[in-house]
């Protein structure tokens, strides 16, 4: 199978990236850069400069991957910067992925598209909603969220109006090696080893940590991300979670304890987010009834994995 990844440069399409040609799939890659990010994948993906907001370069790669799968991630994704530029992360999501979609059609393509969406759609999740299922009201409370539920109901409307063969995966918190340290887990990680490496005094700063988060590991999501190509429904939209929320204290108290020194925790204002949500939990019955999907990698493995990762790359500066 050929597919196409946007935003192939990002975090969880970057695993994906490693993913898919294990499984024997012939990948091309979307970025504002021809650059891969991740040195293991060269050799495996072909890399296609693309801006999605350009329509003659969005056609241009379209023609060149002749993608029988597109995984559209491509996205801003990062709440506290949405926040800031509300302007820009709307017009950005919603217009690359619409960009994309006309040219599909102009070029006549029929691809199954996966469209990344998020649980941050469901918003401000009232104690009876929990476990949050697909038919949740959808109150989108920060400018990101926004922006994604305008990407679902794009993918939506194309497969009503137009027939583009869309499926919807609401991706609930996922983490993993490679994430940025611009959210939470990631950011403990990569403390504490600046901490071990004594280039950070030994107090780990951290926004609200009573809030409760439904993680999965990012190798779990990949594999949802492929079963979601084979295996979807066209039209159809999919949770993609564990179940399990875990409190961020926990989260944090669980990493503390696998630092080599002491630490101690200082709360700091600017890491707070303007809206927050106090508990989500996934409900992906639907998914894993359509598709076999269960997530494998315990929370304690993922977080022993993310440290792990931080200090190898703190070490190699």
């Amino acid at each position: 199978m050929r597919a196409l990844i946007t935003g192939i440069n990002g975090f969880g399409a970057g695993h994906l990236a490693e993913h898919l040609p294990r499984q024997g799939w012939q990948v091309s890659g979307v970025a504002y850069s021809a650059e891969l990010r991740l040195a293991s994948l060269r050799g495996q993906v072909q890399a296609l400069a693309a801006d999605l907001l350009d329509p003659a370069a969005t056609r241009a790669a379209l023609v060149a991957a002749k993608p029988e799968v597109i995984f559209h991630l491509a996205a801003q994704a990062h709440v506290p910067t949405a926040h800031a530029d509300p302007v820009g992360t709307i017009s950005n999501n919603l217009l690359a992925q619409l960009r994309l979609f006309e040219a599909i059609r102009a070029l006549d393509l029929d691809p199954l598209i996966v469209v990344a969406c998020t649980s941050d759609e469901y918003g401000a999740v009232r104690p009876e909603d929990l476990p949050v299922d697909e038919d949740t009201p959808l109150r989108p409370n920060n400018p990101y969220a926004m922006s994604k539920v305008a990407q679902d109901m794009l993918a939506l409307q194309y497969y009503l109006g137009y027939g583009v063969r869309t499926v919807r995966l609401r991706l609930f918190n996922h983490i993993g090696p490679r994430q940025d340290d611009a959210y939470a887990v990631a950011s403990f990680a990569h403390q504490i080893a600046r901490i071990e490496a004594r280039l950070q005094e030994p107090i780990i700063r951290v926004g609200n940590l009573e809030g409760r988060r439904d993680f999965t590991d990012v190798r779990d999501v990949v594999r949802a991300y492929e079963l979601a190509a084979v295996k979807g429904e066209p039209g159809e939209v999919y949770n993609i979670g564990t179940g399990k929320p875990a409190q961020i204290r926990e989260i944090l108290d669980s990493m503390v304890a696998l630092s080599r020194l002491p630490i101690g925790v200082e709360t700091d204002p600017a890491r707070m987010r303007p809206v927050d949500v106090p508990v989500i939990a996934c409900d992906a019955r639907r998914f894993s009834a359509r598709t076999g999907w269960q997530p494998q990698i315990p929370l304690q493995q993922s977080l022993e994995d993310i440290l792990a990762d931080w200090r190898t790359r703190v070490r190699s500066g």
